[in-house]
């Protein structure tokens, strides 16, 4: 094992035909450092040069094929930018034409008369002339002579690498260099040997050099097959270890009661009944809080699925055993919501909520801070201004975050500072996250879903609409608003503040303003340039009903809760992604008339749009459109994925690849729960690979 270890780590430069220049090339363009780097490599395709054509079975409809024969004949043909080198080559059976446009000069050298060639390329007829241009060309050796003995890899390089000589055959000819040393040493086989068997996996070490030299399709398949399976196991083996080291080591605060504060608000001061979905994740709530175990515990719920109330009753079984609640939300208007929702829920119990926003200053902070530490204010609601080192609570029990995927992970790591003895954690999102992968990216944590919608909701009735169609949709609205309803128009935001999309929004206020002209109907505007004070007056205008449409850009694709608005216009649909149009649609549907949300786009999509659009007519469930998102995108493109360390994937795919994801993450709880500490004989492999691995930090555990 040391051998292959010392080999493997070796810096690229040192292996044969690759040198400093190119090992820094290779560092750049492809992330290339170790050998080990270049051994997980992978190619993304392969080319069949294992078989050999006689030249007269031609038929001139194949597309590549392979010839063995003699170079009979060679003339260089045309004139100053026309000239080409044109060679016959000839077998036993006949003779097809070999044409060089580029580099005919290095060729006409390179190429003998009367000796045998082994040549690859793609068919072509020219004056029904078989023919092949730029073919590749090998000298026929012994081991070629019926061609090659396995399939050719083929990998992605770069333009840069190109001109340093370093093509896909290239990259291709330094992994067999790589595997000839290889060859000497063992690499040490990493899965158990049950589960080898149990899932019919080829070893390590000949799935490794099977993928890169393998001798037929189904050969690479296989290796294919084993290399993702040992990348999703090693992965699930590594969150739900953390799992179970939480589960015992982690201590956190006992909440023994459901008390008098609970109780009241529960019986006397509930708006509506809770939906099962919501009982069910109390339940899952209150059986971590007794534990004596930290609680870590992520809540999915689609937009207006009741989140705020399960996280309000959460923070209630908090205050009855004594302890202090926190929220922390991702900007000042959604933390401002939080307050106002939940203070008047509250107003008539003796629970204190107080907020915290970079816009509270001077006396007014002092007092909240003073409270805080007194243990007055039993409910903090806030933006990150509760990371700062001067807000300190009295005994903090419970801290929740919502739309969690919006804050740093180092940021949500401060609220574990807050106290000795960690508080419980819940966090929040509205973006529903694919069950594959939430099983990566959050498997370390107990997830709890609300996937049922309040009764009284109607499913948002959702259209494509184009440009042509504007005067209709213009009229719609005005419809909805004789009918006593309010609308949202919302603007791309391509950059952040950026001039381009002030101007399209400033100019898509003036259109709207020419459809609704006063005094017959306001219209609120809304973007990110604003001063938070006129933003804030121009959304609680629109609350209010004091303005019948609000023209924003995405700035309030959370945070605003206005139940009187029906109809949800998104222009320029193609360029949002499907969770954020997801998000934007769910501004509406809050109240119990029917509510519409209306695409707009040019007349002209791309395929993408188009199925982004499709999916969106199509369906309501974040679920179902999330796993969309997902196959659109990649997970790589999910909003919290990059910083969870886990989606490192070089091979695997969780989307395509989701049902050996789960196969391999069940086999993970299954030897853990037998073997927790991998200490038994036939664990030894995974334990002793594990060991060697550099350790990675797992934010996902405070995500």
């Amino acid at each position: 094992m040391n051998l292959i270890s010392s080999i493997l780590s070796n810096p690229i430069e040192y292996l044969k035909g690759v040198g400093p220049q190119r090992g820094e090339l290779l560092r750049k363009e492809i992330n290339l450092h170790t050998f080990r780097d270049l051994l997980e490599y992978y190619p993304f395709r392969y080319v069949d040069r294992t078989k050999v054509d006689k030249i007269a079975h031609l038929s001139g409809i194949e597309d590549f094929v392979q010839i063995r024969g003699r170079i009979v004949y060679m003339e260089v043909m045309g004139e100053k930018r026309s000239k080409r080198l044109v060679a016959t080559l000839q077998d036993e059976t006949g003779r097809i034409e070999l044409v060089w446009f580029q580099g005919w000069q290095w060729m006409e050298k390179s190429l003998r008369q009367n000796v045998s060639y082994l040549v690859f390329g793609r068919l072509s007829q020219f004056n029904s002339t078989l023919q092949m241009a730029h073919p590749e060309i090998d000298l026929v050796t012994e081991e070629t002579a019926t061609g090659k003995q396995h399939l050719e890899p083929v990998y992605y390089t770069t333009e840069k690498l190109k001109v340093k000589g370093l093509t896909a055959k290239a990259i291709g000819k330094l992994s067999a260099n790589l595997l000839q040393q290889l060859q000497l040493a063992e690499i040490r086989e990493n899965i158990p040997q049950p589960v080898l068997q149990a899932f019919r996996l080829m070893p390590r070490a000949q799935a490794f050099f099977k993928i890169h030299l393998p001798a037929s399709e189904e050969e690479a398949k296989q290796a294919q097959r084993r290399l993702k399976f040992e990348e999703l196991f090693l992965a699930q083996i590594r969150i739900c270890r953390l799992k179970i080291r939480r589960h015992h080591q982690s201590h956190g605060f006992v909440f023994n009661a459901v008390g008098e504060v609970f109780n009241n608000f529960y019986n006397n001061h509930m708006p509506f009944p809770l939906t099962g979905a919501q009982k069910r994740v109390l339940k899952e709530i209150r059986k971590d809080t007794v534990t004596g175990r930290q609680m870590n515990r992520l809540l999915q719920g689609d937009v207006g699925s009741g989140k705020t109330m399960v996280a309000l009753l959460t923070l209630l079984i908090a205050i009855d055993n004594g302890f202090q609640g926190c929220l922390m939300a991702p900007t000042e208007i959604l933390a401002q919501q939080h307050y106002n929702g939940l203070s008047e829920l509250l107003k008539d119990t003796p629970v204190k909520v107080a907020l915290l926003t970079g816009n509270v200053k001077g006396k007014a902070r002092k007092t909240i801070l003073a409270e805080t530490i007194e243990g007055t204010v039993h409910i903090l609601i806030g933006t990150h201004a509760l990371l700062e080192n001067e807000v300190k609570f009295k005994h903090l029990g419970m801290a929740i975050v919502d739309e969690q995927h919006r804050f740093g992970v180092a940021q949500r790591a401060r609220l574990w500072e807050k106290n000795n003895t960690p508080p419980h954690i819940l966090v929040m999102t509205a973006t529903p996250i694919p069950r594959t992968l939430a099983m990566t990216v959050y498997g370390d944590l107990d997830v709890s879903v609300i996937d049922e919608m309040p009764p009284g909701r109607k499913p948002i009735t959702t259209v494509h609409r184009t440009e042509f169609q504007r005067p209709q949709v213009m009229d719609f609205i005005k419809e909805e608003i004789r009918k006593g309803r309010q609308a949202y128009i919302v603007y791309p935001l391509i950059e952040e503040s950026a001039n381009m999309d002030y101007e399209n929004l400033t100019k898509g206020y003036e259109e709207v303003k020419a459809f609704f002209p006063e005094p017959k109907y306001y219209i609120s505007m809304v973007h990110g340039r604003q001063p938070q004070a006129q933003k804030e007056t121009n959304m609680q205008r629109f609350v209010a009903g004091d303005t019948q449409i609000m023209v924003a850009t995405t700035v309030i694709e959370v945070g605003v809760n206005v139940p009187n608005a029906s109809v949800m216009v998104i222009e320029s649909t193609e360029r949002f992604g499907l969770s954020q149009l997801h998000q934007l649609r769910g501004r509406v549907g809050r109240g119990a008339e029917q509510s519409f949300c209306i695409l707009m786009t040019g007349n002209k999509l791309g395929k993408d749009s188009q199925e982004r659009v499709k999916v969106m007519v199509k369906t309501n469930d974040g679920f179902v459109i999330s796993e969309k998102d997902m196959e659109l995108r990649g997970p790589g493109d999910m909003e919290g994925t990059r910083q969870s360390g886990l989606l490192d994937l070089k091979l695997a795919d969780i989307v395509q690849d989701r049902a050996m994801l789960a196969a391999a993450r069940e086999c993970a709880e299954k030897i853990l729960s037998e073997d927790p500490e991998l200490e038994l004989p036939e664990n030894k492999p995974l334990s002793e690979y594990l060991a060697t691995q550099r350790s990675k930090s797992s934010w996902s555990k405070i995500s």
